[in-house]
């Protein structure tokens, strides 16, 4: 197991054990984690704390340099407004931990450049499977639906 999907997970069950949603993310630089967040929206009554959001505020502002050279693991595909950031700092790849249960905008990264590995790592998408059956309301809501 990657150190680092561990650590995304371990993000992602802290979420849900704290009633939140659990989609984990680390930040990567140089073989150190910088960063790591988990989806904070519900405990933080906040409209953007996504895994990768979290992650990205954790690590706090750094150089654009950091950013180049960095790797995000998420546990699940990231939707527009963190595929967004990853692109707006120019981070070029991205560990993706599953896209079955949710798919992001993978395409729209590949198309600008950036690295997209997805692993199908059965621990994400039993987290997420479980989760949507028990609170599908709060998973249309984070998502938008």
């Amino acid at each position: 197991m990657d150190i680092y999907m561990q650590a995304a997970i371990e993000e992602a069950e802290k979420g849900r054990a704290e009633g939140g949603i659990p989609i984990g993310s680390v930040l990567v630089h140089e073989g150190r984690i910088i960063g790591r967040g988990h989806n904070r929206r519900v405990q933080q009554g906040s409209a953007i704390l996504h895994g990768e959001m979290d992650a990205l505020e954790n690590a706090g502002r750094l150089p654009a340099r950091v950013y180049r050279e960095a790797v995000l693991y998420t546990t699940l595909s990231p939707c527009p407004m963190c595929s967004g950031a990853i692109a707006l700092y120019g981070i070029p790849k991205v560990i993706v931990g599953e896209n079955e249960t949710f798919m992001g905008e993978e395409g729209w990264l590949r198309a600008r450049g950036v690295e997209v590995d997805v692993r199908q790592d059965a621990r994400c998408v039993h987290l997420m499977r479980e989760f949507i059956a028990a609170c599908p309301e709060l998973w249309n809501e984070d998502i938008g639906v």
